[in-house]
């Protein structure tokens, strides 16, 4: 585990602020502003709210079957099954066929798989991977390339999709206040460059243009 990374109250986030960090794709101006305003008010620190790991078969039944076990057996958690929304003639998808396989993971459980999922990815991941509201997704295309699994040919092979939820301290708490409003304000979402300099103290995580 990174020295820097620790579960708090459920949450992924930093120990410490540092000093200072050189970024692989973010200015050193934005740096030191973000790490400034960290410090000044430790209540603005992201922190990973979850872990959402989703394998997707279509409409392959059997596939489906050894997606959830697998995942059980790579997170230690229960997989929940998610169906398709509406019907997609051309893949062969009717609106609510089970379509995949998915688990939300919080706390040490979430930890551990992502430090796992960014091995797979060569701890490297593209700024297309970032959205503006500091959300993190990105797909491995083997199960087998996280550290520590074997082939297993009754299982086969699977890719899956990685998605991390970034929040700041009393986001759900505000959230809650406005569930009959239609948008959260911009100052408690986490934007792009703290959700990438987070990630890059933590795990030492690379951002390629």
């Amino acid at each position: 585990m990174s020295s820097m990374a620790i579960i708090k109250n459920g949450y992924i986030t930093l120990s410490s602020v540092p000093e200072t960090h050189s970024s692989s794709v973010l200015s050193q101006e934005i740096v030191n502003s973000v790490i400034k305003m960290w410090k000044e008010k430790p209540m603005t620190i992201p922190r990973i709210a979850k872990v959402t790991v989703n394998i997707s078969v279509g409409g392959a039944s059997e596939r489906l079957e050894k997606a959830v076990k697998l995942l059980e057996q790579l997170t230690d958690q229960e997989p929940s099954i998610r169906k398709a929304k509406k019907t997609i003639r051309e893949f062969g998808i009717s609106r609510r066929q089970p379509i995949a396989a998915v688990v939300t993971l919080r706390g040490q459980k979430a930890l551990e798989f992502l430090r796992k999922a960014l091995y797979a990815v060569n701890n490297t991941l593209k700024l297309t991977s970032f959205d503006d509201y500091g959300n993190v997704s990105f797909g491995i295309k083997e199960h087998l390339l996280l550290p520590g699994v074997r082939y297993d040919p009754e299982i086969g092979i699977f890719g899956m999709d990685v998605a991390l939820t970034f929040e700041r301290p009393g986001f759900r708490v505000m959230k809650r206040r406005r569930k009959k409003v239609l948008s959260i304000p911009r100052r408690h979402r986490v934007r792009k460059e703290e959700s990438i300099l987070l990630l890059e103290i933590l795990f030492g995580v690379r951002v390629t243009s």
